[in-house]
Formats: structure tokens, sequence, C-alpha cells
């Protein structure tokens, strides 16, 4: 557990406080969330789905992701009363609302690791970094 009065929580509650990117990039950033958000962009699964459509993640990280998005509000957890019992999950209208932002940032990732020019705001083409 990190120390809550640490100048370094103390700095990133003021970024998420006053900056848009930082509070988005603080509610869908990480290794997994995009991953699964992106997952679910066609419709609900179930959690054997996400872990066999997510590789490498394991399904104590699975399980702890889908609870924070789903705390978040972006993801909804549906139980069916069944035996075995089934459990779906899909995104929430405000988790749909990221669609767009993941779609971009698909693309923009997929150009960048192509390696193909990106034409920058000022017209200049310039193919990124390796």
């Amino acid at each position: 557990m990190r120390k809550l009065t640490s100048t370094n929580a103390v700095n990133e509650a003021s970024l998420i406080r006053n900056c848009g990117v930082v509070y988005a990039l603080n509610l869908i950033g990480g290794r997994w969330k995009p991953t699964i958000l992106f997952s679910l962009l066609d419709g609900r699964k179930r959690y054997t789905q996400l872990l066999k459509n997510i590789p490498g993640i394991s399904e104590r990280m699975l399980a702890a992701q889908l609870r924070e998005l789903e705390k978040d509000a972006l993801v909804k957890r549906t139980v069916y009363a069944e035996v075995p019992q089934r459990v779906e999950y899909e995104l929430t209208a405000l988790g749909m609302t990221a669609a767009p932002l993941l779609q971009h940032m698909s693309d923009w990732g997929n150009t960048l690791r192509e390696g193909t020019p990106v034409q920058s705001p000022s017209g200049n083409s310039n193919k990124p970094p390796h």
C-alpha cells in the first residue's frame, strides 16, 4: 500500500484532478485494460472468452482488471442464476463512449509500429522513430 501523503501520491492526485488526459489514462491505461475494453467493443463476452482472446493475461489479473473497470462503471458484469454459473461482461454506455478513442489509439499504434510516415498537424510528414 502506498502512502497517500507522499509527494508522488499528492502529485498524481493533483494531475488526475486537473488534467483530463491523465484522468482518462488512469481509468483505461495500463497493460491490460485497453485490451479488455477493445475486446468488448464487439459485444458481451464470457470470462473464459476474454481469457482466450487476451494472450498472456493471467486469470487473477483479468479478474482484478475487470473489477476495476466495473468499479469505474466502464464494464457491466451480469451473473446468470444457472448451474454452472454463467458470468458475462459488456461495456456500459459510458464504456462505449471510449470506442472512438480506443479505435484511434489502435490505428495510431499500428501506424507507428509499421513505420508508416505520420502526417503532423503542420503538414510535415515524419517517419516515427523505431
